[in-house]
């Protein structure tokens, strides 16, 4: 059984772009994986990109993505990262609040652990998923 999980943050350039990323690489098969933001920037930021890369994962061409009602309905999980009341709400959805500290307009050394947080999440959110 699959598990479908959207990562939602502000802007879809950082911290929701790296959970997707890590939830793939961990994931594989047995996970979809969405991500959007309420107000999506034009591209990834760079040192997000140069951050994962770092850790062997390519989300260069990746682009932010806009949040749409069906991507939060077709969704299992909703981790949310800072977004809000902008994130709709439906029941029967598990909803969890990851409080990261927000890349945007960071260099890369500051990135590093906020990556390495979200990586740990991820595990840990692997572990309780069917």
């Amino acid at each position: 059984m699959t598990s479908t999980v959207l990562f939602v943050c502000v802007h879809n350039a950082g911290r929701s772009q790296m959970a997707a990323a890590f939830l793939k690489h961990h994931g594989g098969a047995r996970v979809e994986v969405l991500s959007a933001g309420s107000a999506p920037a034009n591209t990834i930021n760079p040192s997000v990109v140069e951050a994962m890369l770092e850790v062997g994962i390519d989300i260069s061409a990746e682009v932010p993505k806009v949040l749409t009602n069906e991507a939060v309905q077709e969704s299992d999980v909703v981790i949310t990262m800072g977004c809000g009341d902008a994130c709709p709400f439906y029941p029967g959805k598990r909803y969890l609040d990851w409080e990261l500290d927000d890349p945007a307009g960071q260099g890369v050394e500051s990135v590093r652990p906020i990556r390495d947080e979200i990586e740990q999440r991820i595990l840990n959110l692997l572990l309780e998923l069917p």
